[in-house]
């Protein structure tokens, strides 16, 4: 995994090797956290509270707005949230943290567009796919960039340890890599880089209102995007899928998908 920025500057990456740490630390010790159950049945890290780990801002999943943590994302956290008869506690991950697993040693589950990977399934559990979302380049229309082959030797940016960010490596793209969404796709407006590879959903969504900034390579790579469960937790698993099935069931989802996407990641 490359990172863009060096690992004593990132306050996410010192957060995520602390909570390595403390997991050893625990683990040297002989002791663990103990769950509690849940009004229904199914162990929670803290009694009473559905704890979220999340990757913020990735607008617009989930990110900040008049102080509270919001989006698309946040939406189906709360119907969890509903479903455990608990309070919805959010935790502010990095992505490496969220997609490796090691955010679930401090998380009941993890939502945070994570992309459904045989690899990501090596270290963690995955709920039903809730969502479709491929991968897009999109450039600045001074670039002159018209399709992958035409990035190559121009600035690209990704968020690093994406899926968009492994995409790019395999084309042969040397891509800048950003901490998150939202540094990234201010490089972009800003003329900083040239493009951006990611998920159709969040950079179409970015670039919706702007007219210097295109579209111009799609990539149907099959993407799934789904909520990560440690590892052999079937009761949490049953409980968040019978959650994502009510709320596909009864319209909430495709509400929340107008709400925060519209036509944009279509």
């Amino acid at each position: 995994m490359q990172i863009s920025r060096s690992f004593l500057g990132n306050p996410k990456a010192k957060a995520a090797a602390l909570l390595a740490a403390g997991a050893l630390a625990l683990t040297a010790c002989g002791g663990s956290p103990t769950p509690a159950a849940s009004p229904g049945g199914v162990s929670l890290i803290n009694a009473g509270k559905l704890t979220v780990c999340s990757d913020i801002p990735y607008e617009p999943f989930e990110f900040q707005k008049d102080g509270k943590n919001v989006g698309f994302d946040m939406d189906i956290a709360a119907e969890l949230a509903k479903d455990f008869k608990a309070e919805l506690n959010v935790v502010d991950s990095s992505f490496e943290a969220i997609e490796t697993g090691t955010a679930l040693t401090q998380c009941d589950v993890s939502i945070s567009s994570i992309s459904i990977t045989d690899v990501r399934k090596n270290v963690m559990d995955f709920s039903t796919p809730y969502m479709d979302d491929d991968l897009t380049l999109v450039a600045t229309s001074a670039s002159g960039i018209t399709n992958i082959d035409s990035a190559k030797g121009k600035k690209v940016g990704v968020q690093q340890a994406t899926t968009g960010a492994q995409y790019a490596k395999d084309k042969g793209i040397d891509a800048q890599q950003f901490e998150d969404s939202g540094l990234l796709v201010q490089a972009l407006k800003a003329g900083t880089i040239d493009a951006a590879l990611g998920n159709q959903s969040v950079l179409a969504y970015a670039i919706k209102d702007d007219a210097k900034i295109k579209r111009v390579e799609n990539y149907a790579t099959g993407e799934k995007l789904g909520i990560s469960i440690k590892k052999g937790n079937t009761a949490m698993a049953e409980q968040v899928n019978a959650t994502l099935k009510r709320i596909t069931d009864d319209g909430s989802l495709k509400k929340f998908e107008t709400t925060w996407f519209g036509e944009a990641a279509k």
